[in-house]
């Protein structure tokens, strides 16, 4: 199993070759200031960390964007519409999987952007995040129709355009065992996991241009999910193989 001096071994590899190993980060299912937030706001201010955050168009409340305003480099994502699972109970959750039509999801692609830009026009970025990192091809090929520019799944990418007018980035390493008790899946896997999302880049297994990313969802981090992310941050930000990315950097949008 992985530990920190693994993870320093591997990004002093990408200094060796004179290369600079990318990262971001990456919060779901943002709707509404709270103690939890604030933790999230505070780990990103004291690591000097940029922020994205996925949030929730029909649920987030109007006070987001007063916190939020705390952090300039923060972004906000479109995470869905509702976060509402339109899968049968046979399949696994999706609210964009191919169980509608594709005009009607793309529509309430758009309405979800036109929400957050409304509201949010200095933090809102046209990206989105389908709720459980699902979404149909067909709705794919269509999102820069309502005007979203970026996308954001889990999972190396196949491709860094998956259709014209669309940049995808996604994540890498989740902190949450959402099978095995939605707690943390432990230091040493989430280690394993972010080392060979690395190592394949390097060594060209997967796209070596898509940045890491971490994936916190700050509503159900427990005290080791938080510690881990706490430490991850100031490791890799004192070392001089990592960089951390704003979202205009991940997201080089026209």
């Amino acid at each position: 199993m992985a530990s920190w001096p693994d993870l320093e071994q591997e990004l002093g590899r990408w200094a060796g070759l004179g290369r600079t190993a990318s990262l971001w980060w990456r919060d779901d299912d943002a709707v509404r200031p709270g103690p939890k937030l604030r933790r999230l706001i505070d780990l990103s201010k004291s690591s000097r960390i940029a922020l994205a955050l996925a949030v929730i168009p029909g649920q987030a409340e109007d006070a987001l964007g007063k916190v939020l305003a705390e952090l300039p480099e923060a972004r906000m994502l479109v995470h869905g519409l509702h976060h509402e699972n339109h899968a049968p109970d046979s399949e696994k959750k999706a609210e964009f999987g191919a169980h509608r039509p594709v005009h009607e999801m793309l529509g309430d692609t758009a309405i979800a952007w036109e929400n957050l830009t409304a509201r949010f026009p200095d933090q809102a970025m046209p990206v989105f995040v389908p709720p459980w990192n699902r979404i149909a091809d067909d709705l794919v090929a269509r999102l820069p129709l309502a005007r979203l520019r970026g996308l954001s799944r889990f999972g190396p990418r196949a491709a860094a355009q998956p259709a014209a007018g669309l940049l995808e980035c996604n994540c890498h390493l989740d902190l949450i065992d959402w099978r095995g008790g939605r707690g943390f899946i432990g230091e040493d896997q989430a280690l394993d996991i972010l080392i060979a999302h690395l190592q394949g880049r390097r060594m060209g297994s997967v796209d070596g241009a898509e940045s890491s990313g971490v994936l916190s969802h700050h509503d159900v981090m427990d005290r080791n999910s938080w510690d881990f992310l706490a430490e991850l941050l100031a490791r890799t930000q004192e070392c001089d193989g990592a960089h951390w990315l704003t979202m205009n950097e991940v997201f080089r949008l026209p």
